[in-house]
């Protein structure tokens, strides 16, 4: 008996194929892989040693410039390497945290220390700022156009500066001011000599004022006056002034006895060889007041020595009649007197009598 022969149908054929074309496919795509995955760690590799490499990096503080070389990748690992402290509140141009690259410019500000007196209190502040109002405004301090500021705003920051900043304010007040007015004496050819008349009454005046103070922080310091407004003008008094001259008259006795005898009051004493004088109040230097602090009248006052006539008395003197002791001066002494007359010629004319007999009455007069 024959062996039959394979007989290869279509079907196995096909299955053949198609195994072969999915296994070439697989092997396809994992050789892509695996290349793109070579090419990877290669780029990696390259990119790590090119980061490796030295680097020249331009670091500028504060204004000065000068030149890193460095293999780190980071500007903190950076500054370390060189001994480049900083403080918080210095200033960097970039992060701590961020890569550097060959050429790269770093600039560093470093922060310092200042002490800030103003609005009642002081407070230490930390400032990169270059100068003195620069640094007010870091700290968030505004400053009037009337404040004072210590040192100016111009000036250069340095360390533990002391900035002081005085508040300045200002008012404005009213106040009235009362005017004196002047006395204006006048003469009159008319009006006997030691006379006066009022011819005009004398009027205050009254002017408001403006008055600018000023404080600083709160405490007074100065004040001026910038303007002022006139509200009552001012009247000068004016005084006419007699300058007629009369003849001396007699001084005539105030009663018609003149003999002891003849008289009918009573008296404490009599003083004999009495010196008499006359005297004005016209006369410069003397006044309308009397010692005893009433007014000099003529035909009643009299200056006496106190010790020989008490102050306050009435006296009789012979020729001339009763008169009170109401003054005192210098010049008398004992058995002197002076007599008042209103008018200046009329005292002068008078000169000085003696050999006066004067009874010595008492506090009331007879």
């Amino acid at each position: 008996m024959g062996i039959a022969p394979f007989e290869e149908t279509h079907g196995s054929r096909s299955s053949s194929m198609s195994y072969a074309l999915s296994w070439k496919q697989k092997n396809l795509r994992f050789a892509s892989l695996t290349a793109l995955a070579v090419i990877a760690v290669i780029v990696m590799l390259l990119s790590v040693l090119y980061n490796q490499a030295g680097k020249n990096i331009y670091v500028i503080i504060d204004g000065k410039a000068q030149q890193m070389e460095t293999r780190k990748l980071m500007l903190s690992d950076m500054l370390t390497e060189h001994q480049i402290q900083l403080a918080p509140q210095d200033k960097v141009s970039m992060p701590l945290n961020g890569a550097i690259q060959d050429g790269d410019k770093v600039y560093i500000n470093h922060a310092v220390a200042v002490n800030i007196t103003a609005d009642g209190g002081t407070k230490k502040v930390y400032t990169t700022a270059k100068t003195v109002g620069n640094t007010l405004e870091q700290a968030g301090i505004d400053l009037k156009e009337q404040d004072k500021l210590t040192p100016p705003v111009e000036a250069s920051v340095k360390q533990d500066m002391d900035i002081k900043v005085v508040r300045t304010t200002s008012f404005v007040t009213k106040q009235t001011v009362k005017l004196p007015y002047d006395v204006v004496k006048k003469t009159s050819s008319s009006m006997l000599e030691g006379k006066t008349k009022l011819v005009q009454p004398g009027q205050t005046g009254k002017v408001v004022q403006y008055i600018e103070k000023v404080y600083e922080d709160g405490d007074f310091v100065s004040k001026r006056m910038i303007d002022k407004k006139m509200t009552t003008e001012v009247q000068d008094k004016i005084v006419m002034v007699g300058t007629k001259k009369e003849q001396p008259k007699l001084l005539a006795a105030s009663t018609s006895n003149s003999s002891k005898s003849d008289k009918s009051f009573s008296y404490a004493k009599v003083l004999n060889n009495v010196t008499l004088t006359a005297y004005s109040s016209a006369e410069p230097g003397l006044g309308t007041t009397t010692a005893s602090g009433t007014r000099v009248t003529e035909g009643r006052t009299i200056a006496v020595d106190t010790s020989v006539i008490p102050m306050g008395w009435w006296v009789y003197i012979e020729g001339i009649g009763y008169r009170r002791a109401e003054d005192t001066g210098s010049a008398i002494n004992g058995n002197k007197i002076d007599v008042y007359i209103d008018s200046l010629s009329q005292a002068r004319s008078f000169g000085r009598k003696t050999g006066y007999t004067v009874y010595v009455i008492g506090p009331v007069k007879p």
